[in-house]
């Protein structure tokens, strides 16, 4: 195998089920897993925190030259720290989630962005999934395997509207599937890097796929492109 790790690059828009397949694979390669949505929320987290419209430019990059993200996974989950404070509840509200599809639009931000995703995936020995927006398109183009999974509105909006209930936050399923509606929009017409799957992804529709057929789909396909590269 070559000296670079195995970098799986799994996109798609939100709440196609990215996290989970993500996050279930890592555990079972034994491979980083490196969130890049997550990044975005923090970076979107922080300058609300500091009032910094998301269109100043400026001061997002400035903003940048202080973000420290880190992940560790605990039990069951990929928890996110930003600057040492464990954030993986905050940078996930609606109203953050909106903020970072509008921060993620900037291209100093996805500029700025793009060497740390690299380098936290870079630093894993054995090999890092990252899932995201643009892996496979911008930040791994020449990713050893790459994904794109996708789902119908309805079931996505499902999931999340799920999520947040269970988190007790009080939102309406047409509330959710409103939100979502706006950044699968916002994400797919932005003139950086916008949502859409790389030419040689293989995608997976998850809207009635079970998430273990899809993990064992996935994992079948990097077990075998790892062994071809050895």
């Amino acid at each position: 195998m070559s000296a670079r790790p195995f970098i799986v690059a799994i996109d798609g828009p939100a709440g196609a089920g990215k996290s989970s397949v993500s996050k279930l694979l890592a555990r079972r390669m034994g491979f980083a897993l490196v969130d890049t949505g997550a990044i975005y929320r923090c970076v979107a987290l922080m300058a609300r925190r500091e009032g910094i419209a998301f269109d100043d430019d400026a001061r997002l990059g400035e903003l940048l030259s202080r973000v420290q993200i880190h992940f560790q996974v605990v039990g069951e989950e990929n928890r996110v720290f930003l600057g040492g404070q464990d954030v993986s509840s905050d940078i996930r509200t609606p109203e953050n989630s909106m903020a970072a599809s509008q921060v993620s639009s900037r291209p100093v931000v996805r500029a700025g962005l793009l060497q740390l995703q690299r380098r936290l995936a870079l630093e894993s020995e054995k090999g890092a999934i990252l899932e995201g927006r643009d892996i496979g398109t911008v930040v791994f183009p020449d990713a050893d395997v790459k994904f794109f999974l996708e789902a119908s509105p309805e079931v996505r909006a499902r999931r999340r509207y799920e999520e947040l209930f269970q988190k007790g936050v009080e939102i309406t399923l047409e509330e959710v599937l409103a939100d979502q509606m706006k950044r699968d929009r916002d994400d797919a017409a932005r003139a950086v890097a916008p949502l859409k799957a790389a030419e040689d992804a293989i995608r997976m529709d998850s809207s009635v796929t079970p998430l273990s057929e899809v993990v064992h789909t996935l994992e079948a396909e990097i077990l075998r492109r790892m062994a071809a590269r050895k």
